[in-house]
């Protein structure tokens, strides 16, 4: 009798993480780890890689530390040569490094405050794709996966520069589905709602604002971390073996949900610490 296959083991692939070394990043590295696969993990800050790379390799799976401004195009091209040299190949790319940067009305923030999220959201998203999408191409096969935000799928007063990056990786996400399915690349986004991480420590601070912001998630609760490991190791492997193009919403409800005036009230009136 034969069994069934398990479609989520990711045993024998190889995975690469960015912004790893916190938040998102952590979790997705380590889910991928306990799925069976061996994960080279990038961010610029080195002891904590260590660490995770530890427990990672507590896990029986290799782990490859790679410390790397994404925002720079030359060090993620060394980094995916480093990659690719120790692996032998790579099957899972998950473009997690970003950042809200500062907080503000739209007419309030500066230019630079555009470059600065732009760059942290969609330059790296692009540095990643080119530096190893052409490897994936190549190689007949693979997963990328895009990590957007529900900002990216609706308005988000006080981070207008945040919600156009990531909707920006979703249009991205699906332009390179579209051109790279034709070699067995599947590439997907992943769109997290309000997650507990250090990133977002601000919006929670004050709860008027954190109230506010949880009246807008029909399931009334926050994500952590580990909530979007699911979606990730589902969209790494055969899982999800014709999913392209798409983008995960793991966001509690949040963008089916009109939220109150309440809520836009607490955001515009500037009581997110910037």
């Amino acid at each position: 009798m034969s069994s069934t296959p398990d479609l989520f083991d990711l045993t024998g692939k190889t995975a690469l993480v960015t912004g790893a070394s916190r938040g998102i990043g952590r979790a997705v590295a380590l889910g991928l780890a306990a799925a069976g696969a061996d994960v080279a993990v990038l961010a610029r800050t080195t002891t904590r890689l260590e660490e995770l790379a530890g427990r990672i390799e507590r896990q029986g799976r290799r782990a490859l530390v790679l410390t790397c401004d994404v925002g720079d195009g030359e060090q993620v091209g060394r980094a995916a040569t480093t990659t690719l040299a120790e692996f032998g190949g790579l099957d899972i790319v998950v473009n997690n490094a970003g950042g809200a940067g500062h907080a503000g009305p739209f007419l309030d923030l500066e230019f630079d405050d555009w470059l600065h999220v732009l760059r942290l959201n969609l330059e790296s998203t692009i540095h990643v794709c080119r530096a190893f999408g052409r490897h994936l191409v190549e190689r007949g096969g693979g997963s990328v996966i895009n990590m957007s935000s529900v900002a990216g799928m609706a308005g988000m007063p006080m981070l207008a520069h945040y919600a156009v990056a990531k909707a920006a990786v979703i249009s991205l996400t699906r332009t390179l589905a579209a051109e790279w399915a034709s070699a067995g690349v599947r590439v997907n986004a992943v769109a997290p709602g309000w997650v507990r991480t250090d990133l977002t420590t601000a919006f929670f601070a004050d709860p008027a604002v954190s109230d506010g912001l949880r009246a807008a998630v029909p399931s009334r609760a926050f994500g952590n971390p580990e909530d979007v490991v699911g979606a990730a190791v589902y969209l790494a492997g055969d899982a999800s073996r014709m999913v392209t193009g798409s983008c995960l919403v793991a966001d509690g409800g949040t963008t089916c949900f009109v939220g109150g005036p309440q809520m836009l009230d607490l955001l515009g009136y500037g009581r997110i610490p910037v």
